[in-house]
C-alpha cells in the first residue's frame, strides 16, 4: 500500500566528488523508510539517484520511480520499485513528481537538480503550492545557492511578497524531522516567513 506521506528528492545521477553525499543519500532513503515516508524520485539507477532508492527499499520502504522515455536507458532506469511511471517527457515527469508528493529535499546534484528545485520553488514563491521544501546542504555544497538567495533578498528581487519557506539542513538525517515540523505547523506560508529557516 502506498504511503500517504512522500517526499520527492532531487539529487545528481552520478556519485559526485566527495563520498559524504553517497552517504546522505543512504541516510535519507534509511530515515525515510523507518519513518513511513514514500520516496518520490527520477527513477534511475545511478548515481544519488539509485542509491537514495536503494536504501529505501533495503528498509522496507515504498518507492515511486518518474522517468521520461527518452532518459530510461541513459539513467538505467530501476525496474525493481514499488511504482514505476514512464512519462513522454520531461515537462510530464515534474508535473507527475510535483502531483505524487508531500514534500521535497534537494540532496547534491547537477543542473537538473538545479533546474528542479528552483521551479518548485518559484511555485511555492507564486502561492501554488505549500508543500515543504528542504535544501540537504551537505559539507555545505549548496552554500554558493544559500549565499545567492541572501544576495538577492538584499538586491530586492526576492522581496516583501515574493517570500517562499525552504529549510537548509546540514545533515541527512534533519531532513525528515524537518519534513515533519513543517507538515505540522505550516498548513499554509505565511508573508512574514523568513526565506530560508536555518536548521
Amino acid at each position: 500500500m502506498s504511503p500517504a506521506r512522500k517526499l520527492c528528492v532531487y539529487c545528481g545521477s552520478g556519485n559526485g566528488r566527495n563520498p559524504a553525499y553517497m552517504a546522505a543519500a543512504r541516510t535519507l532513503g534509511k530515515a525515510m523508510a523507518e519513518a513511513g515516508i514514500g520516496l518520490v524520485y527520477g527513477g534511475g539507477s545511478l548515481g544519488l539517484m539509485g542509491e537514495v532508492a536503494r536504501s529505501v527499499l533495503e528498509n522496507s520502504g515504498h518507492v515511486t520511480g518518474i522517468i521520461p522515455e527518452f532518459l530510461a536507458n541513459r539513467e538505467r532506469m530501476l525496474t525493481d520499485v514499488n511504482e514505476l511511471i514512464v512519462t513522454a517527457d520531461m515537462h510530464e515527469r515534474k508535473m507527475t513528481m510535483f502531483a505524487r508528493s508531500s514534500g521535497f529535499v534537494a540532496l547534491p546534484g547537477g543542473l537538473g537538480t538545479l533546474e528542479e528545485l528552483a521551479e518548485i520553488s518559484t511555485w511555492a514563491q507564486l502561492g501554488q503550492h505549500h508543500k515543504p521544501i528542504i535544501l540537504c546542504n551537505i559539507e555545505n555544497y549548496w552554500q554558493p545557492l544559500v549565499t545567492l538567495f541572501d544576495h538577492m533578498r538584499a538586491e530586492r528581487f526576492i522581496r516583501e511578497g515574493l517570500e517562499f519557506g525552504m529549510d537548509v539542513v546540514k545533515r541527512a538525517e534533519d531532513v525528515v524531522p524537518a519534513f515533519e515540523h513543517r507538515l505540522k505547523v505550516t498548513p499554509e506560508l505565511v508573508p512574514e516567513q523568513p526565506l530560508l529557516n536555518k536548521m
